[in-house]
Parts: C-alpha cells; sequence; structure tokens
C-alpha cells in the first residue's frame, strides 16, 4: 500500500486521525508510568486526553504528511521504578502497542461501513477509519525504532550491559538531531515503508476475521 501519496482535500481527514493516534500514543506512556509508580506524568498534566498536552509541531507535520511523527516526550522519572530499566521499557512500549491496538478497532469499522454504507458521506466515514488506521500504525512502527529518544531505544536497554544502556541515556538528548538527519536523507524510507506495511496487512488480516467468519469478505480491501 503506497502511505499518504497525491495528497488530496479529502485527506485533511488525516489531521484528526493523527491527533487522536498522538494522544492515545502519549497517553499511554503516562498511564503505564502511573501503573509502575511514577507520578510525574500525571502531576506534569501530561495523564490527560486534550491534544494540546501532548503535540510536537513538527512532530504531527510529519505525521499527517509522511504518515511518522512523534510528540512531546512524556516525563519519566526512573527513581519511582521498583526494577528501573524493565519498567521504563514498559513504559516505551505502550505507547506503539496503544497504537497497533488502536489500528484494529479503525480496521474493522473501516471493512464495516464500507460494507453496510458505503455511500455514507461519500464514503468519508471509511475513509477516516482508514486513515486512523494507517496513522497509527505509522507511529507505531516509527517509535520502535531503536534511536533516542525513540521508544524503541527504551527496549532496547534491557538487552544491553549497563554501561552502554547508561551511555545511551547521556546521548539521548543527541538522538533527534541524528534522526532529523537520517529521515532527511531518506535512510529510513525503505525500512519504515516496509515495516508499515507488514504491520498495516498483519493488522488488516486480524481485523478481518470476524467477517471472514460470517462469510462476507475475503480479505481487508
Amino acid at each position: 500500500m503506497r502511505f499518504l501519496q497525491g495528497f488530496t482535500p479529502t485527506d485533511l481527514l488525516i489531521v484528526p486521525a493523527a491527533l487522536i493516534a498522538i494522544i492515545f500514543h502519549e497517553f499511554s506512556h503516562g498511564l503505564v508510568a502511573y501503573w509502575l509508580g511514577d507520578k510525574t506524568a500525571q502531576e506534569r498534566g501530561r495523564l490527560s486526553l486534550k491534544p494540546w498536552r501532548h503535540i510536537d509541531p513538527l512532530g504531527l507535520v510529519l505525521l499527517v504528511v509522511a504518515g511518522f511523527g512523534w510528540a512531546k516526550p512524556v516525563p519519566v522519572d526512573l527513581r519511582y521504578f521498583k526494577k528501573p530499566r524493565r519498567d521504563f521499557a514498559l513504559v516505551g512500549l505502550a505507547g506503539p502497542v496503544s497504537n497497533f491496538l488502536l489500528a484494529l478497532p479503525a480496521l474493522f469499522l473501516y471493512t464495516l461501513t464500507d460494507m453496510l454504507a458505503p455511500a455514507l458521506w461519500d464514503g468519508l466515514l471509511a475513509l477516516f477509519f482508514l486513515y486512523l488506521a494507517i496513522v497509527n500504525v505509522g507511529l507505531g512502527v516509527f517509535n520502535l525504532f531503536p534511536i533516542p529518544p525513540l521508544d524503541g531505544s527504551k527496549v532496547v536497554g534491557l538487552l544491553v550491559p549497563d554501561r552502554i544502556y547508561y551511555r545511551i541515556l547521556a546521548y539521548e538528548r543527541y538522538g533527534m538531531a541524528l534522526l532529523a538527519l537520517l529521515l532527511f536523507t531518506g535512510v529510513l524510507d525503505g525500512p519504515l515503508g516496509f515495516l508499515r506495511e507488514q504491520v498495516f496487512y498483519g493488522l488488516s488480516y486480524v481485523a478481518s476475521r470476524p467477517f471472514v467468519w460470517f462469510g462476507l469478505v475475503r480479505l481487508v480491501a
């Protein structure tokens, strides 16, 4: 599938889809941190579903235009965790996992709406659910890359020795510059595109199962 190429006025539906994806991503970080004993996000107003508390303007623009992006990092204090490296990794995973979980009902509703009411608002409702799935997959996949400050770098912390782990944390502030360079040069385009495609079709397969079981469709379009 070609992600968000040939932008049209109808694609403005991507904006609310992107806002929903970002809100759930960041809220999930804060919620899991809270469950694990860190109330920092709550104290700083980030345990919230209000979009303006989470949006990074550049990250939102990229998410709408390119299908990947980021938001303001949720503050986390490792001192509150019983097992800092494990819990930090769980907090990191919470964002991408929430995006993939949100993509599933979006794909289900896309198929259902397209089947039952294909002419509803000229198909805008079905298109919105499709964009919601695409943007959530893009955000989730992008943030799993092991480049600080993306969430994947927190998961890598479980797999490397202490000296490497703390070096990753020390250089996290330079990660965004590296990330911008990789994106600008197109180095990540191939891996990102491949992974988004695979995750999207994998989730499409799962979301289409109820329709297949009832003999309604063979596969999500």
